[in-house]
């Protein structure tokens, strides 16, 4: 990295402390999910949502980054408002490790609370409760127990998979990281395709472990590529091999990422889905957070000309980002704009709390600032 790089990246980070400083305290007491004309939502009354640790999760990383106690505070209330989560079986689904590694696991990292290892363990336990042994996968959504999303599993589940190696870490019992790596080796064979683009849902029959079909899931249709699935992928199996050393998570990881240097426009705006048409507007700049914590990922774990290649695409997104995408004044809460959850939603290009949280995580890594949290 360029002395320019560190430079810009420390001064970004600036940004991002200045403006949390003040939304942060502006939103005491929420989850935040979006924003209503600049303001964050609430998502507390629905505490199950996949995305109700990100916010915490960026206070803990600017807590860690700039000591600020506010950070904290704000960050172990939420914590502590998950707790009604693991208590709600329908409510504890595949995305634990969203939820729980950016609060409870955070805030152990920081402070090393037995209460908030204990919630850790406690989400893992039952992540692992998901996984079907005929199929090797983890089980993504419930379905109120009808049984028909027994059989589905999803690419985003790779980024759940370090609350499984993390308990193995703290309790010495191989069996979560068993899982963990049991449902990567599904992935790699099931979801990613041959040219190292990946599915969004496979769909598995729940006793045989038989695959059935892929569906387009968040993406355009069945067989395209909806961008942050495969950010979930590049992130995902380069956090797998962090964590096994696997050679094959690694080689994975690179298949991802030649794919998405050869489909990556030039601009670095990312659109919803690469193969969406020409003329269509949406973008998800969630995608491209994600991707550039991915890619710089990579880049420690490859070195050389391969690893180069990744620096410069995170560098690249995460400055088209703050440059035409970021919002840093104190008037509205959202920092990433122009995102997208679902190409066929009725919005798009609006505010995401997970996109604010990995540019807040790439911009500090590239700072040297980072606390890492997968």
């Amino acid at each position: 990295m360029t002395e320019t790089e560190r430079q810009w990246a420390e001064e970004t980070a600036e940004k991002i402390l200045r403006k949390v400083e003040v939304t942060a305290e502006r939103n005491l007491h929420k989850i935040p999910y979006t924003t209503e004309n600049g303001v964050f939502d609430d998502w507390s009354d629905r505490i199950w949502w996949w995305t109700n640790g990100f916010f915490a999760g960026q206070l803990w990383l600017l807590y860690h980054a700039f000591h600020r106690e506010s950070f904290r505070t704000a960050a172990e209330e939420i914590e502590e408002k998950l707790d009604k989560n693991l208590m709600d079986y329908q409510g504890m689904d595949h995305d634990s490790g969203f939820r729980y590694l950016l609060t409870a696991v955070a805030d152990y990292r920081e402070t090393g609370k037995e209460v908030s290892k204990n919630r850790g363990l406690l989400a893992a336990a039952n992540l692992a409760g998901r996984f079907n042994l005929a199929g090797g996968f983890l089980r993504a959504w419930n379905d109120e127990g009808s049984g028909e999303k027994a059989g589905w599993a999803i690419i985003d589940c790779m980024m759940n998979l370090p609350l499984l190696y993390w308990a193995s870490e703290q309790t010495g019992d191989d069996r979560f990281a068993q899982i963990a790596r049991c449902h990567a080796n599904t992935a790699m064979r099931t979801f990613i395709r041959e040219d190292g683009s990946a599915n969004h849902i496979v769909e598995f029959d729940q006793r045989t472990g038989a695959v059935l079909r892929s569906n387009g899931g968040q993406g355009m249709q069945e067989g395209s590529s909806w961008t942050r699935g495969q950010a979930w992928a590049l992130y995902g199996f380069g956090l797998s091999y962090r964590h096994t050393g696997d050679p094959n998570y690694l080689r994975t990881a690179e298949r991802v990422a030649e794919y998405l240097f050869r489909q990556m426009p030039e601009d670095g705006l990312i659109p919803v889905d690469f193969c969406q048409p020409a003329e269509c507007g949406w973008e998800d700049c969630s995608a491209a957070a994600i991707l550039s914590c991915g890619f710089l990922e990579l880049e420690g774990h490859l070195g050389g000309e391969r690893g180069e290649a990744c620096h410069r695409a995170a560098v690249h997104l995460l400055r088209t980002l703050a440059e035409k995408r970021c919002r840093f004044d104190t008037e509205t809460d959202h920092i990433v704009e122009n995102c997208t959850a679902a190409y066929h939603d009725k919005e798009h290009n609006f505010a995401l709390i997970y996109a604010d949280y990995y540019f807040t995580e790439a911009v500090l890594r590239l700072a040297g600032k980072n606390l890492f949290l997968w």
